[in-house]
């Protein structure tokens, strides 16, 4: 069975001699997901409208799940859920008020599927309250909802996170974690909080002034930026011992500073922590260090140069 669900073959957008994609050569392959990262001005919410039909490209061929003929192309976007830009509201009607629009316009039969997937992304309890009294998270939220509202095999999200405080930001890294592994959605996802990103994607592309200049896996991103966990201890033979025979693992560093860089178990600080406790080594401390996915992205792009922050200049 064919797991490549998207492929671009020499992909190019011109807006009015403005080489807006220039030639992009792109797959997106089932069961992963891609995280999006880009500069303003890179190319990357133009080539999230030529996948989902909002725009038509200059030139080159996209195909979603091996149809690339325009007719097929339709069909198979029937496939996909998205979220470009800012999601069209009502604002005058309830989050239910305006799933069931979107209900009735993409012909979905079964109602439950509102109250379903409102539940998912924590708006099933806004009752009567009107879309115009949401904060800008809530509205994202039912952004995503309404993404979902047709239970996509390839789920498109432009800056899904976008307004939410830090335990919103949590919940949709969670749900987004959920939708991949329990029902093996394929995610492709931008945001400009790229560390967010690096808690959430299994792939990367680099995208700059519409080329793509990196493909990376989280575990190869992990190695070029040589993340790991800090442990400082009063015990560092212990530590060690407790890393091999607790935690089976020899990937680590013991440096000069008497600190030991751990590369496993990255996103499970809490765990190593506990092992570590429970073997009575004394932490000191223990920290997740090395280069950001900012600094990664600078590095490549040279952005560093102009001094533009990653909170700015990344979107």
């Amino acid at each position: 069975m064919n797991s490549v669900i998207l492929e671009a073959r020499s992909l190019t957008k011109e807006y009015k001699q403005t080489l807006a994609l220039d030639h992009i050569n792109l797959q997106i392959k089932k069961g992963k997901i891609y995280g999006f990262i880009g500069q303003n001005g890179a190319g990357k919410t133009t080539f999230l409208r030529l996948v989902t039909g909002l725009a038509f490209p200059t030139s080159g061929t996209l195909s979603l799940w091996g149809k690339s003929e325009t007719v097929e192309l339709q069909k198979q976007r029937k496939r996909i859920g998205s979220m470009i830009e800012t999601p069209a509201l009502f604002p005058a009607m309830t989050a239910y008020q305006n799933m069931e629009i979107q209900r009735i316009q993409r012909g979905i039969p079964d109602k439950t599927v509102i109250k379903r997937t409102l539940d998912m992304v924590g708006l099933n309890d806004t009752g009567k309250k009107r879309v115009r009294n949401f904060s800008l998270g809530m509205r994202q939220r039912l952004g995503i909802a309404m993404a979902l509202l047709n239970t996509p095999e390839f789920l498109i999200l432009d800056e899904p996170v976008n307004g939410l405080d830090p335990a919103g930001i949590v919940e949709i890294r969670n749900l987004l974690k959920t939708l991949n592994r329990e029902y093996g959605m394929t995610i492709l996802v931008s945001s400009h909080i790229l560390e967010e990103l690096y808690q959430t994607a299994t792939e990367f592309i680099l995208l700059d002034h519409g080329n793509i200049i990196e493909e990376i896996s989280d575990h190869e991103l992990n190695e070029r930026c040589k993340r790991h966990i800090a442990i400082q201890t009063t015990d560092m033979q212990k530590a060690v011992m407790v890393l091999e025979e607790n935690l089976h693992t020899d990937h680590f560093k013991l440096m000069p500073d008497g600190t030991i860089r751990l590369y496993d178990h990255l996103d499970d600080l809490e765990m190593v922590a506990s092992v570590l406790s429970e073997a009575h080594v004394l932490v000191t401390g223990l920290f997740v260090s090395g280069d950001t996915l900012e600094d990664y992205f600078l590095s490549k792009i040279g952005g560093a140069k102009d001094g533009k922050s990653p909170e700015n200049g990344m979107v």
